[in-house]
């Protein structure tokens, strides 16, 4: 069936119906072929297009968009490009060729529009930037201004609202590469300041972002929406921050963070794992952050503790609150350095199941799990920590429940682990085993082990098994 056949038949349902109910739309698939595409074609399999960005500017997407600028709270969405050949849940299947920097805006989609890699295919893209727009999917992108003729550094992704445009809502990345270059191994500390773009900054509300891949960077995801979704990434290669969460009710699950390199001097940032502060209307740390989940990350300082370009990396640094009903469970931190987990000015929170663990049993450290006053003097309150393993604890807060943690010296985590600091698997003869509390535990652990598998919880992030093989070859017997 060609196109404009799906078309007419979509429409002839559209119109009639069965019994009076309209069936669902069927969905298109069009193609854009940078290298053997072009304008006069129909966007078919054998007819693709050449641009993806004449596509989305030039009328062949019919969507919507507000009726003048500026945007003004309570406008009504207006149909746009009305009969156009791609509508609401339709796909544009990218092929292998070079896209530039792409700019997806003016356009609320119904339902989402997906743009993605054709199997098989590798879209080289040199930025992205989606704003003042709706339902868009974004999948199999390779985005890297390397692949400009001329590299320079810039931020790969960024999702946000627009003061004149428009806001921003219901955009997904996901299975895409990030890099500044492929390659960074000939860069000395200076390049590492100089040379990496930032990977992905999220300005806007119900941003999803998923299992891309991330290398070489500046900072990695900085998220200031509310409402984001940020899972299964990994960033390897930094020289900031790996993750930002300044948005309200963001969640920041089974992410992997490795790899910070440099820091002061030359560079003046603190380097953190994942890093949150508020801002309210005195400035930064006079308001809140809510309802923030972070859930089964890993945060390594490095995985080459002989990396002569690695950097101390504060694991979860908090330190300008409040932070008020955070989940913090089943994460690991192995860094070389004090704050493995540090909250200053934390409420209504809990702190449940996570490892803490020192690199290499040196200065700076050992880690610790920190709960304190906020920089201003007012205090934490109303804090659980439970069920944790850490190198250090350092707890100063009113109604502060603390209970079935256990403290380690990196000396002995032997006793503790299958092969610290980096495998952090239980071994089945330790204290650790059973000994948790079942009360706000996680049902399963960092890799998905239901809780619990013996007589009770286990403490930390991971729950023993006698039946485990690990996937990185350890058994845990």
């Amino acid at each position: 069936m060609t196109i404009r056949e799906v078309r007419s038949f979509r429409s002839f349902w559209l119109a009639f119906g069965l019994y009076g109910l309209a069936l669902p739309a069927a969905a298109a698939s069009f193609y854009i072929d940078p290298v053997n595409g072009s304008e006069a074609g129909d966007g078919s399999a054998s007819a693709p297009w050449r641009s993806l960005q004449s596509v989305l500017d030039n009328g062949r997407i019919e969507s919507r968009d507000w009726p003048s600028y500026p945007y003004t709270a309570g406008m009504s969405l207006v149909t746009v490009n009305a009969g156009a050949p791609v509508k609401a849940g339709d796909t544009l299947w990218l092929r292998d060729g070079y896209y530039g920097d792409v700019v997806v805006q003016h356009l609320y989609n119904t339902a989402p529009i997906t743009i993605a890699a054709q199997a098989g295919q590798t879209p080289r893209l040199r930025s992205l930037l989606v704003q003042s727009a709706q339902n868009w999917v974004l999948r199999g992108l390779s985005i890297s201004p390397s692949h400009a003729a001329v590299n320079t550094p810039t931020t790969m992704v960024r999702i946000n609202d627009h003061n004149f445009f428009g806001p921003t809502s219901d955009i997904e990345l996901a299975d895409s590469e990030l890099f500044s270059v492929a390659d960074a191994s000939s860069w000395n500390a200076q390049d590492w300041i100089d040379r990496p773009s930032s990977g992905i900054d999220i300005g806007a509300a119900h941003i999803s972002v998923h299992d891309n891949r991330l290398r070489n960077l500046r900072f990695g995801i900085s998220v200031g929406g509310a409402d984001a979704s940020v899972r299964r990434n990994l960033i390897d290669g930094f020289s900031a921050d790996g993750l930002r969460g300044l948005g309200d009710r963001g969640l920041f699950e089974y992410n992997r963070v490795q790899n910070v390199k440099v820091g002061d001097p030359p560079d003046a940032n603190h380097d953190d794992g994942f890093q949150s502060w508020s801002v309210g209307a005195g400035g930064v740390g006079t308001g809140e952050v809510t309802g923030v989940v972070l859930r089964g990350n890993v945060f390594i300082n490095s995985t080459d503790p002989n990396d002569p370009l690695r950097n101390s990396m504060q694991g979860i640094g908090c330190f300008d609150g409040f932070f008020v009903d955070w989940v913090v469970e089943n994460n690991v931190v192995i860094t070389d350095h004090w704050h493995g987990m540090s909250f200053y000015g934390m409420r209504d929170s809990r702190i449940v199941n996570n490892t803490v663990i020192d690199m290499n049993g040196q200065s700076p450290g050992p880690p610790w799990i920190m709960v304190h006053a906020h920089k201003d003097g007012r205090p934490s309150s109303n804090i659980v920590v439970r069920n944790n393993l850490a190198t250090d604890y350092s707890l100063d807060a009113t109604s502060l429940v603390s209970d079935h943690n256990v403290e380690f010296a990196y000396a002995n985590a032997g006793t503790l682990f299958v092969a610290p600091p980096y495998d952090l698997h239980l071994v089945g003869a330790t204290n650790a085993v059973d000994t948790g509390s079942a009360t706000l535990a996680p049902t399963i652990d960092i890799e998905g082990v239901p809780r619990p598998q013996g007589a009770g919880f286990d403490l930390g992030a991971y729950e023993w098994r006698v039946d485990a093989i690990f996937a990185d070859g350890f058994d845990a017997n």
